[in-house]
């Protein structure tokens, strides 16, 4: 379990502003609070029955938690833990800051954003300023053309975007510090390429094969299952293939929770609630344990290295979700069995919130010969 720190409480020098918060030798970021959200901005919430495109579930919740209304203030009580020990903070920090990484690690990010312009408008630049990655993972980018963004060109030499023939519609990409030896856009064996684009991108390193996702959805009443079986029966013989050439670090929104302990209320959502069905449990259990004893394992790093947490990465704009700590673990790292030992860290950046409905999740990994 997570051993949270104390919080050191200091006064603003401005008297109209909330207090302020920073914590003592911690992995997490610093916390400071920023001013309440503008109701302008509930636009961007997701529509019951739509929730944008689809690929994101809404939580099941009691008829008291319909009722409630949702909060938007950023006051200093919002920055107590929800029940399940996530924070509660619904727009992003106004100082960001993480621990130095390990030294002689390369860190890898994966976020979905939803939204490129949208996050941009946010507070999106301050976190990747913060978390300085080496690779970072975008998916739900919603982007229809690759970007021009002066300060992400700058950081990250090599960008490559996957885009949906579909407007403004999912999007996946993969920016990195330093060059691929290849890249891959495509998913192999699928049938329907139109449903791929957007949604993968490979990047070949010395080390290891990196792949970002934005994985299908099984949709609002499980209409589209079938797609995210046949998806998934493709993208299972596609990383295995991978992984018999050299290591894979498989990241992104992969849009499915793979146990009970991975979303808020898994008796409720069992079978009914895309990305928590026996169809995509089972799929997902498959790859990292596969049934065939001569295949490699996969490891989901985060569950390793937090065996009992309760945390997520997705939790919706509706419901006063947040607050109350109802999310999913929706995006995450899935890694070759045989590289786990390199890994150093891997969090969810929990405090990055309100640029996006989901929150960060990071990795540090040392390279081959330092292992």
């Amino acid at each position: 379990m997570t051993t949270f720190c104390n919080w050191v409480i200091t006064r603003s020098r401005f008297t109209s502003a909330p207090l302020c918060f920073s914590l003592r030798s911690c992995s997490t970021p610093c916390i400071v609070p920023a001013m309440p959200q503008k109701r302008a901005e509930s636009s961007n919430k997701r529509k019951a029955g739509s929730n944008s495109d689809g690929d994101d579930p809404e939580p099941e919740v009691s008829k008291k938690t319909k009722q409630a209304k949702e909060s938007v203030s950023t006051s200093a009580k919002d920055t107590n833990p929800a029940p399940n020990g996530q924070p509660t903070n619904k727009v992003l920090p106004v100082k960001i800051s993480f621990p130095p990484r390990a030294e002689g690690t390369s860190r890898i990010a994966s976020w979905n954003i939803c939204g490129l312009a949208s996050s941009q408008k946010k507070g999106f630049k301050y976190y990747v300023e913060a978390e300085d990655p080496d690779i970072l993972i975008l998916t739900e980018t919603k982007v229809n053309d690759e970007p021009v963004d002066p300060a992400l060109t700058t950081r990250f030499p090599y960008k490559y975007w996957s885009i949906s023939e579909k407007k403004t519609y999912s999007g996946t990409a993969i920016l990195s510090k330093h060059k691929p030896l290849s890249v891959n856009k495509t998913l192999p064996g699928h049938p329907n390429p139109g449903v791929v684009k957007g949604r993968i991108i490979t990047l070949e390193f010395e080390d290891y094969y990196v792949i970002g996702t934005y994985v299908v959805n099984a949709g609002q009443g499980l209409k589209t299952l079938d797609a995210k079986k046949l998806w998934n029966l493709h993208f299972e013989a596609y990383i295995r293939n991978l992984d018999k050439k050299k290591p894979v670090i498989w990241g992104g929104d992969l849009n499915v929770a793979p146990t009970a302990i991975d979303l808020s209320n898994p008796k409720t959502n069992w079978n009914k609630t895309a990305g928590y069905t026996g169809a995509e449990t089972t799929a997902f259990a498959n790859i990292l344990n596969p049934p065939e004893g001569d295949a490699n394992k996969f490891v989901d790093i985060w569950r390793k290295l937090h065996p009992s947490d309760h945390h997520y990465t997705y939790f919706s704009y509706r419901f006063n979700c947040r607050a109350k700590g109802i999310g999913w673990r929706l995006d995450m790292f899935v890694l070759s069995e045989r590289i786990v030992n390199r890994v150093k860290m891997c969090e969810i950046r929990s405090e990055i919130y309100g640029a996006s409905d989901h929150c960060p999740i990071v990795l540090e990994i040392t390279p081959a010969a330092a292992s």
